[in-house]
């Protein structure tokens, strides 16, 4: 969680952020959340937040906060737990959309009934819930994994 507490403290936004470094923003996402990060994607990061690789590197080695408890979690388990949140995720603003424009849609149907205004609601906030399914569930990827760890590559070269 040093990323984030880092990023924070330089008053930078996740996209922001992974802009500098030359990541995705859901892969920036993902390293704050706990994720496992490549040393390549860490010292891209390190760079951009102009902070010592080897102080992200170690957080990582740090044993988790399960206390053992739990198991440690391979990476493709780690993996699934993410995407489960992300469609949780995707869901619970499948679910705020269903009640803020229904219950607009009654307001707008008892106070004006002859300009359904509400329907410019639900079209905008309808983009926003269509972008966010299309990213959770990557039927739209245009920068797949290669493309990430091309520009990592590139990345690096120019910072030596």
């Amino acid at each position: 969680m040093i990323v984030r507490k880092l990023r924070i403290e330089k008053g930078l936004s996740q996209e922001q952020l992974a802009h500098m470094a030359g990541i995705s923003t859901r892969t920036l996402q993902r390293i704050e959340r706990g994720a496992n990060a490549s040393p390549e994607t860490l010292k891209c990061i390190a760079s951009a937040l102009d902070t010592d690789f080897g102080d992200l590197r170690k957080e990582q080695d740090m044993p988790s906060a399960s206390n053992g408890i739990l198991p440690e979690l391979s990476g493709k388990e780690q993996e699934a737990m993410e995407y489960v949140r992300d469609i949780r995720s995707f869901y619970m603003n499948l679910i705020q959309y269903a009640v803020v424009i229904t219950a607009l849609a009654v307001l707008n149907l008892l106070t004006s009934p002859g300009y359904l205004w509400f329907l410019w609601v639900a079209f905008g906030f309808g983009i926003g819930l269509v972008a966010h399914g299309l990213s959770v569930f990557e039927v739209i990827n245009p920068f797949g994994g290669d493309w990430e760890k091309r520009q990592i590559k590139k990345r690096l070269r120019q910072r030596q």
